[in-house]
């Protein structure tokens, strides 16, 4: 399975082929294209009677979900941007619990030995009559 990274890299690729605006490529991304599917339903201009690709793509969201655009339209820039942001946050949060484990475990463990080996002495004390 491919990384959103370079799903959101093959969408830029495929706005720029096709000159889409963020608006059209959100719009097609909810409906469930793919980037390369826009391919083959793109018009060269060899067929007359087909709309071209931006206004195709509009006519089906608007009959899909009775809307003329998407509520919030963000760009796939923005997208990439969040993404990062979020996986850097993530990363931080993580680091913190393995620092904040790792401080645990090593004031811990020296109670623990301690304790235990308190326990080996009592537990030899009251056998060795």
């Amino acid at each position: 399975m491919a990384s959103r990274r370079t799903i959101i890299q093959d969408w830029m690729v495929a706005q720029k082929c096709h000159h889409l605006s963020d608006m059209q490529v959100q719009m097609a991304r909810e409906l469930g294209f793919k980037p390369d599917s826009l391919r083959k339903i793109d018009n060269h201009k060899q067929e007359p009677w087909k709309t071209p690709l931006p206004q195709h793509i509009e006519n089906l969201y608007e009959k899909r979900f009775k809307r003329e655009k998407p509520e919030v339209v963000k760009s796939l820039r923005q997208q990439l941007i969040e993404d990062e942001i979020k996986r850097k946050a993530k990363k931080k949060a993580k680091d913190a619990r393995r620092a904040a484990k790792a401080a645990e475990e090593s004031q811990c463990s020296p109670e623990v030995i301690e304790d235990s080996e308190d326990i080996v002495q009592l537990g030899l004390d009251s056998c060795g009559d």
